[in-house]
């Protein structure tokens, strides 16, 4: 499944089980720090009109946007934040993401 590449692949985050009443629901669950993250899926959303989307605090946000260029994700400049460096990239299936790092 590509998500899974993409999320547990070039994320590189762990996958949780989900509990058995939810299996059969498609999508899948992964852990980011002490937070999960559950990845689903819908038909007729047009990702690309949302502002909603998740945002990963890193330790080092070039290292990041390097890997992502590497497996063909574009890096969007942000509207600047103080105190922060950061980008805004999709997913490949639309989702808005962003990668922020405190200064």
């Amino acid at each position: 499944m590509a998500a899974r590449e993409f999320y547990c692949g070039l994320l590189d985050l762990p996958e949780v089980e989900k509990p058995d009443s939810l299996k059969g629901r498609g999508g899948f669950w992964v852990q980011v720090g002490d937070r999960q993250l559950h990845i689903g899926t819908e038909e007729g959303v047009d990702r690309k009109r949302t502002k909603a989307h998740v945002a990963y605090q890193v330790d080092d946000l070039e290292t990041w946007r390097e890997r992502l260029a590497t497996a063909g994700v574009v890096a969007l400049e942000s509207v600047p934040i103080p105190g922060y460096d950061r980008f805004e990239c999709r997913d490949p299936f639309g989702n808005r993401m962003e990668f922020i790092q405190p200064l």
